[in-house]
């Protein structure tokens, strides 16, 4: 049996599926972000879950001649291969969760209200490296309430 790349129909539902299992960890890290199984769930169990499927795409995408890594046209021909295209969504998908969930965990830690955090993760969800930074902000900025517990925090 071989595995080849998958038919058009079939990257529109999972790209469709892709969407529909992220968004409730993200609700989760919005409304219970100290629950276990938030972090359970948004660490650990979809982002290996995505980086699987990820795998899996990759290792059964075609690349068109000429696309690569070592230069933006490389890249962008890379992503006309529709296979390759949903593996970058994934790719994102899942470290934008991943750093969500960093968000979240370290907030809780410090004791940074949920409400000040939730903008940080709904640009984490939407623009990713935008809402990591305005979190690193708002840590920043909280540095002298914090105190001693941000000294001790290495990550």
């Amino acid at each position: 049996m071989t595995f080849g790349p998958l038919a058009p129909d079939s990257l529109e539902r999972l790209f469709s599926l892709s969407g529909a299992v992220v968004l409730p960890c993200w609700l989760l890290l919005l409304f219970v972000p100290a629950w276990q199984w938030t972090q359970r769930l948004a660490t650990f169990a979809l982002p290996l879950l995505l980086a699987l499927v990820y795998l899996a795409l990759l290792l059964t995408a075609h690349a068109p001649a000429g696309a690569g890594f070592n230069s933006l046209a490389q890249v962008a021909l890379l992503f006309n291969a529709r296979q390759a295209l949903l593996a970058g969504w994934l790719h994102y998908l899942a470290f934008d969760l991943f750093t969500g969930a960093w968000e979240a965990r370290d907030a809780v830690r410090l004791g940074i209200s949920r409400w000040l955090v939730a903008p940080c993760l709904l640009l984490t969800f939407l623009l990713g490296p935008v809402g990591l930074a305005l979190y690193l902000l708002l840590r920043l900025g909280l540095r002298r309430r914090l105190g001693a517990a941000l000294d001790g925090a290495t990550a």
